[in-house]
């Protein structure tokens, strides 16, 4: 069995594609997933299954239409996968007040022409790192004063960003799956 972590774009957030996390379990469920644990309401899902990621997402993506009425990405990693962006992570953790680390997780990797474009719009409060579908943030003031953030929309496929503090619960959580009972 692979653990494998989900994470929704645009569930629950100003009143639109609203899902109820027991509700989203339920689905997994009904799926034939059993282990499913799920990580506040932005739709961050930590799972074991024997089928194919690509094969997974697709599934994921179809059966949150079926169920809830509307489309939303789905960006899918394994817990092995999780534990590289975990190692590859450039900034240090120990941040002043005001600083943030976000991660943007892609669902393919973007075309150099477009990381390139990108990084032009990088300003002296922020910094960012790409490596294959992961791009790190390393903000000095608010995300919300982020140009480059703004910009991730365009890099020409489905992504979905999370602060580092819930990058590191999801892994907390990987860790207790992979525990033995």
């Amino acid at each position: 069995m692979t653990i494998y972590i989900a994470l929704l774009r645009g569930i629950n957030v100003g009143g639109n594609n609203i899902i109820k996390m027991k509700d989203l379990k339920k689905m997994f469920f009904n799926m034939g997933i059993k282990k499913v644990e799920t990580y506040i309401q932005s739709g961050n899902i930590v799972f074991q299954s024997d089928n194919a990621a690509e094969k997974l997402q697709s599934l994921i993506h179809e059966e949150i239409k079926n169920t809830f009425g509307f489309s939303v990405p789905v960006i899918l990693r394994t817990a092995a996968e999780w534990n590289e962006v975990m190692r590859n992570c450039p900034y240090q953790e120990d941040l002043k007040e005001g600083e943030s680390i976000h991660l943007t997780l892609l669902d393919k990797e973007p075309l150099i022409e477009v990381i390139e474009q990108l990084l032009r719009f990088k300003s002296e409060s922020e910094e960012c790192y790409i490596r294959g579908k992961d791009v790190y943030l390393y903000l000095r003031k608010s995300i919300l004063d982020s140009k480059i953030s703004n910009q991730l929309q365009k890099l020409k496929v489905p992504v979905t960003s999370r602060n580092w503090k819930t990058i590191k619960k999801l892994e907390a959580m990987i860790y207790n799956m992979e525990k033995p009972s």
